[in-house]
């Protein structure tokens, strides 16, 4: 009975009722996808760096050769020679060495040229098919397979650079000889093939002119890569390598500890000011609450006084205020929760192609967003205090009175 009457008075103005919903959806729609993507933002860049000590890559901004050699979501610094990174590669000090070769695309997904430790590393299963051996042939990731509708031998020819409307090299066709299975990292949007491939592609020289291009092979001191991710031995050797090789060589060590370390810190400034600012939306709407409450008590406070000569008692009148905020604290969470994962799905629409990133709107951070839960209950419950104190301390006599 009183939470069918606190729902028909909670919309006795509905104006009033409709600005507190909109302050309450809007602040934990903002909370739930800062708190959605925070957490699945560095769970996706730690588990892509995991087990990567360092990035052995041409000179320049240590950030942009973590962003393009383990993220792919940035142009390589340029390119080192494949005959000096291999001394360092074959380091007493170095358990395990991924050359990486880039320099092509399909369709806008990244052409990488390296060896199937780089699956192994992400832990990408073959869904069909088996790892490329030969030169020009393919192992896809899972989004490029399903986005590309791409399936076990088909061919495509890869284009130069990293812009889909570079010129295509149609002298060598890729062919498709396995899918990857989902892992959720980035290597479900790369194609893979053997650094050769890479080389070869590149090595057609035209002699003389008018004559057909001849494919020539590169020779060693021609032969170049990307970068190369490291995993040390030893701690030493990670710690004093950044500092050593771009004093010794025409190449540098970066650290992807350290450069996703800064790059949290500067994407966690903008985050911050975004919780700011949801709890500042959040405390408005507890406001809004208050002052549709307590203006809605001043109104029927003759109404109150019937109801307990009617029978009622004091505290069915407190309840009945409370529940009418509770009322609204848990359409806001519903319909919050809602809003700010389909906030994530347009989100994940638009990194997912430029950065990389997915979001799942599906997970749930219990610990996290109940937090946030019980503290828009705890908001709302003090937002009717007041209002619900003063129902309970309605004097019968006086107030119909001066009714």
């Amino acid at each position: 009975m009183i939470a069918k009457l606190s729902w028909k008075n909670l919309w006795h103005k509905p104006w009033n009722t409709l600005l507190s919903v909109i302050l309450l959806v809007s602040s934990i729609a903002l909370m739930t996808v800062l708190v959605l993507v925070q957490h699945q933002f560095e769970d996706q860049f730690q588990k892509n760096v995991e087990d990567i000590d360092l990035v052995l890559g041409a000179p320049g901004s240590p950030l942009q050769l973590i962003l393009s050699s383990v993220y792919q979501v940035d142009a390589p610094t340029g390119n080192i020679l494949y005959a000096d990174a291999k001394t360092y590669m074959k380091h007493p000090h170095v358990r395990q060495a991924i050359p990486l070769a880039f320099g092509d695309n399909y369709v806008g997904f990244k052409i990488v040229g390296t060896t199937w430790d780089y699956a192994k590393k992400y832990k990408a299963n073959l869904q069909q098919g088996k790892a490329f051996a030969k030169d020009f042939e393919v192992v896809v990731g899972a989004q490029v397979a399903q986005k590309l509708s791409l399936k076990l031998g088909d061919t495509f020819y890869g284009t130069h650079g990293d812009a889909m409307e570079g010129e295509v090299h149609d002298n060598h066709a890729y062919e498709v000889v396995g899918i990857l299975e989902e892992s959720g990292q980035v290597i479900d949007h790369l194609i893979l093939c053997t650094i050769s491939s890479v080389w070869n592609i590149h090595a057609e020289h035209e002699h003389v002119e008018g004559m057909e291009h001849e494919t020539m092979p590169i020779t060693e001191e021609e032969q170049e890569i990307t970068a190369v991710l490291l995993t040390m031995k030893n701690q030493i050797a990670k710690l004093t390598w950044p500092r050593i090789i771009p004093q010794s060589t025409k190449m540098q060590a970066a650290s992807p500890a350290i450069e996703i370390n800064r790059l949290f810190s500067l994407f966690g400034i903008g985050l911050e000011a975004l919780t700011y600012l949801s709890y500042a939306l959040l405390v408005l709407s507890g406001l809004s609450i208050f002052i549709a409450l307590y203006s809605n008590l001043k109104e029927r406070q003759y109404e109150f006084a019937l109801m307990r000569i009617s029978g009622a008692r004091a505290l069915q009148l407190f309840w009945s205020l409370l529940l009418e905020s509770w009322f609204l604290t848990f359409i806001g969470i519903l319909f919050g929760a809602t809003l700010g994962r389909l906030a994530l799905v347009l989100l994940s629409w638009s990194t997912e192609e430029q950065f990389k990133l997915v979001f799942d709107p599906s997970m749930i951070l219990w610990q996290k967003e109940g937090m946030l839960w019980i503290l828009t209950i705890f908001v709302g419950f003090l937002a009717a205090c007041i209002p619900a104190i003063k129902a309970y301390q309605i004097q019968i006599s006086k107030t119909l009175t001066h009714a």
